[in-house]
């Protein structure tokens, strides 16, 4: 058998309440090291097997921080689900990086 309306309906609502995150940091300066430490205890509290983040080194992939416009690091990039949000900094201000997820509901 096919598959129903609805199981469509809560595939598609999973995949809508998945995050996509791109973190871009120089290396293992320290404000990225306090960005990729925020950041994966935040994720771990508030959407725990709800995200995938990958964290791109700038001197190592030079060309998509190049493709993504990076002007500053660290510096996080929501993907999905939408609207696409940048935030720059080290994720220490809990409350920023909330509502830049929209989480902060």
């Amino acid at each position: 058998m096919g598959t129903s309306g609805n199981d469509f309906f809560n595939q598609q609502s999973n995949e809508d309440n998945h995050y996509r995150l791109r973190l871009f940091v120089a290396g293992t300066s320290p404000a990225s090291v306090r960005a990729i430490n925020n950041l994966g205890e935040l994720l771990e509290e508030q959407l725990p097997n709800q995200y995938d983040l990958e964290i791109i080194d700038i001197h190592q992939q030079p060309e998509l921080a190049q493709q993504e416009n990076i002007t500053a690091v660290p510096m996080l990039i929501k993907k999905t689900p939408g609207p696409q949000r940048l935030l720059v900094g080290d994720m220490s201000d809990t409350g920023k990086v909330l509502r830049g997820l929209g989480l902060d509901n």
